[in-house]
């Protein structure tokens, strides 16, 4: 076996996967909450991206940079994860907030509305051209090995910053006041304003925080892959839908799992499977197809108990 070909593949396997993970922690969140399958999910990460792009340029650009790396680094994660958390609050106060109560067909279609208008506002906005990070001149070259296991600056940047923000996603939703709040309209919606949550406040918050990871999300994306535009969140959102499938839909462990899983099998099959570069999407499909067979409330998900 070509164990050098097995940890690279390993390696952007779980580069890949850690960004799968995060978009997929988004639409975990919102489902749980409302049971709303937000599409436009997908278009908030290309938006961090971009966003991530524009912070990189105002502060000088990858050649020139007004600031420390590190320190331009930072700017990009917290102006996108700011812009994006703050789109997600908008997106769930005009297109899902009057539906609530609604048929659930209708958020359905607003969902896929606002994918669209992301998109096309994208398109108008930023132009069709790519853009490009240019990671190189900004974070250099270097790669840190161990035997046979290579790791680039950006990649490792990727994996520590996803698990860095999965493991605060962990605790604020553990043992903050906001996350048991959280937990609680979750559980029961109508029982948690009795109770004297403000449920407004805490979609509100649980929209902002999925949206943040979905920027980060995006800017991790550009910093190992380099290039952007304007339709790069239509797979990345079916990738974070399927991830979140996988795990569990509603479950947080489960999102984190499904991503590292699609991750892996995206990487594992271009380098082992026939025409895997070509046909990786239809691997990944059908994990999915194959796990929803054997177990359709995913693999850390719970079955919905029906009351008779």
């Amino acid at each position: 076996m070509n164990w050098s070909l097995f940890w690279d593949l390993t390696v952007s396997g779980v580069t890949l996967g850690s960004v799968y993970a995060l978009v997929a922690l988004g639409y975990s969140m919102v489902y749980g909450i409302l049971k709303l399958l937000n599409f436009a999910h997908g278009d908030v990460y290309m938006i961090g991206a971009f966003m991530g792009w524009f912070a990189l340029h105002w502060l000088g650009g990858p050649v020139n940079p007004s600031a420390a790396a590190w320190l331009v680094v930072v700017l990009m994660f917290a102006f996108a994860m700011v812009a994006c958390g703050g789109l997600g609050v908008v997106i769930e106060r005009f297109a899902y907030r009057p539906l609530r109560n609604a048929p659930r067909i209708a958020p359905l279609i607003s969902a896929l509305g606002v994918s669209f208008f992301l998109q096309n506002s994208a398109l108008l906005l930023f132009g069709a051209s790519f853009r490009d990070y240019d990671t190189f001149h900004l974070i250099g070259g270097k790669t840190y090995s161990y035997k046979d296991i290579f790791l680039s600056v950006p990649q490792l940047l990727t994996i520590i910053s996803a698990v860095a923000l999965m493991i605060g996603l962990t605790l604020l939703v553990a043992r903050t006041k906001i996350g048991k709040a959280m937990r609680a309209t979750s559980f029961d919606r109508e029982a948690a304003s009795m109770m004297g949550i403000d449920v407004d406040r805490v979609i509100a918050s649980t929209f902002f925080i999925g949206s943040a990871l979905a920027g980060a999300a995006g800017v991790m994306f550009a910093l190992v892959f380099g290039q952007i535009y304007h339709f790069m969140g239509f797979l990345a959102g079916l990738k974070g839908f399927t991830a979140a499938v996988i795990g569990g839909i509603g479950s947080i462990p489960g999102a984190m799992l499904g991503g590292l899983l699609v991750g892996l099998a995206e990487s594992y099959a271009t380098g082992y499977l026939p025409q895997g570069s070509t046909f990786q999407n239809l691997y990944v499909f059908a994990l999915l197809i194959a796990i929803i067979l054997v177990r359709p409330q995913g693999l850390l998900g719970k079955a919905d108990v029906k009351k008779v």
